[in-house]
């Protein structure tokens, strides 16, 4: 799931442009913080790119439950939590990694989580509408209900038993990666006029000179 938090950040930047030179000047500095920005942003596209994007067939698939917990499961989730803060996301399912396996990471506040085999046991009759963003749909933002706060059991990359009781944002984190093991996603839950505007934005443009 992507963290769309900094989308609403791009305001406060666009009036800083005329004051470049002056500011150069006085604060050097800027430009070594200006070069992690830029490393910062490759980072997440390279990370992006690692991540299975919406018309790959892999999105659309079940996952199977995990019955080897071995070194492989550990790198894996090691693989997935990395790519996860990489690419600026909240979490990260194997199936968008093309992995058709029972598991998923996410953070879950200043802590990495991950579950393998998860169940929903308990949820709110309660429910909010949030707008959600998605690491395998980039550029969509669609509002989608969710129940409040869930209860998600499993076992850990050890196969440790995991139980969380969990409420936002991290009870829409767990709803949305469960969603991806099953081969549903965002745009399966939103209204039509959301799923319209977000389809014809993931639709492939054309490339000029094509046949």
């Amino acid at each position: 799931m992507a963290d769309h938090d900094h989308h609403h950040d791009h305001d406060d930047h666009e009036h800083d442009h005329d004051d470049d030179h002056e500011h150069d000047r006085e604060h050097p500095h800027d430009h070594a913080e200006d070069q992690e920005e830029l490393e910062r942003e490759a980072r997440r596209l390279l990370a992006l790119s690692r991540i299975r994007q919406y018309g790959d067939t892999v999105l659309r698939m079940k996952a199977r439950e995990v019955e080897t917990f071995d070194d492989d499961l550990e790198r894996l989730v090691e693989r997935m939590t990395a790519l996860m803060h990489e690419a600026n996301g909240v979490g990260l399912a194997a199936t968008q990694v093309g992995v058709l396996r029972r598991l998923f990471v996410f953070a879950d506040g200043e802590e990495d989580r991950v579950i393998v085999n998860p169940v929903i046991t308990s949820s709110s009759k309660e429910s909010e509408v949030d707008d959600e963003g998605c690491l395998s749909l980039r550029g969509v933002l669609v509002p989608v209900e969710r129940s409040t706060t869930v209860t998600i059991e499993g076992v850990d990359a050890k196969g440790e038993p995991v139980r969380l009781e969990l409420e936002p944002p991290a009870s829409r984190v767990v709803q949305h990666e469960l969603d991806h093991l099953d081969g549903v996603l965002i745009i399966d839950r939103t209204d039509d006029e959301s799923r319209r505007a977000a389809l014809a934005a993931l639709r492939p443009q054309p490339v000029l000179g094509a046949r």
